[in-house]
């Protein structure tokens, strides 16, 4: 899968931190969550682009890296997390293809859903998140 537009590391790091306000919206953050993540970015998110990082690694990597930096111990206010992100799409919209915004809301349902279900604080993230994506 190819995009238009160039992705960025600071791209995929803010969707480490989406993907962390997204599992830690229920107070705890689950291992099963992060595997999670993990299977995703092996499987989809690895293919969007050929940008690597100064350690000559695909740059996709950085979404576990921040989600695991944020869980072991350095954790960030869940709305800040969330929040960034949203700054950030709003700066760089035209990297956020219907494709990628796809993909985005499939991954954190994904990871919302990986432990008992959705619970209520998930699901009003997620909903948030579907109608910030849907904007312009």
């Amino acid at each position: 899968m190819t995009t238009q537009k160039k992705l960025t590391l600071t791209f995929y790091q803010n969707l480490g931190k989406l993907f962390y306000a997204i599992a830690a919206s229920d107070g705890n953050v689950r291992d099963v969550e992060f595997d999670t993540l993990k299977e995703f970015v092996k499987k989809q998110w690895l293919n969007i682009d050929e940008i690597e990082d100064a350690f000559s690694t695909d740059a996709a990597y950085q979404i576990e890296i921040v989600f695991d930096w944020l869980k072991n111990g350095n954790e960030l206010n869940v709305q800040a997390c969330y929040d960034d992100f949203i700054t950030y799409k709003n700066d760089q919209s035209h990297l956020f293809t219907e494709e990628v915004k796809k993909m985005i809301l499939k991954t954190a349902s994904s990871i919302a859903y990986a432990f008992s279900g959705i619970n209520k604080g998930e699901l009003i993230m997620l909903a948030k998140l579907d109608m910030e994506l849907k904007k312009s």
